[in-house]
């Protein structure tokens, strides 16, 4: 049986634990907030191999997720507090604790908190990578421009193959008493 040295820690290196490498614990991994909605990374793109992220997400009462489209990533969403309500496609219906939702690539999707308490979900993306789009929008959205985020956004969208039906924005925040993240 071959034995591989690449996990042998380099001269002057700290010695890793198996749960430095292995382990992400409740309360780890970066978090970026963009106004009303906060994302926990917990597993990127380089624990991975690119494979898959997951973040944890917690979106504040009556808030929307903009209808967006992505062209290179599936994202999976399973509930685990509160209830959301989802649109893919011109489909329309409410997930609620222990449900599991999928948006593929290609169909426009967005979700929403149509409760008084905060819903919790638990996101994984497929493939990894679309996480810095979230780190960089937190970025503009620190900033505090509205015009520069709104710019940022648009640059972002067009690096990350990111598509906003802008048109189903007034329908839905009407439809549910929503307000948009960041309004």
């Amino acid at each position: 049986m071959a034995v591989s040295n690449a996990g042998r820690q380099a001269a002057g290196q700290r010695k890793l634990r198996s749960a430095d490498r292995f382990l992400v614990g409740v309360g780890e991994g970066a978090q970026v907030r963009l106004g009303g909605l906060a994302l926990h990374f917990k597993l990127r793109a380089g624990h991975t191999s690119g494979q898959l992220s997951i973040a944890e997400m917690t979106l504040d009462p009556h808030r929307l997720v903009p209808p967006h489209v992505h062209a290179d990533e599936d994202e999976y969403t399973c509930v685990v507090a509160g209830t959301v309500g989802v649109r893919v496609g011109d489909e329309e219906f409410e997930a609620t604790q222990g449900c599991y939702v999928f948006k593929p690539r290609g169909l426009a999707h967005a979700f929403w908190n149509p409760a008084d308490d905060p819903a919790r979900t638990v996101e994984v993306i497929v493939p990894a990578g679309f996480e810095a789009f979230f780190a960089e929008l937190a970025e503009a959205y620190a900033a505090g421009d509205a015009r520069q985020l709104q710019q940022r956004r648009a640059d972002l969208a067009v690096k990350y193959r990111l598509g906003y039906p802008a048109e189903l924005v007034p329908e839905l925040k009407a439809k549910h008493g929503l307000k948009l993240i960041g309004e």
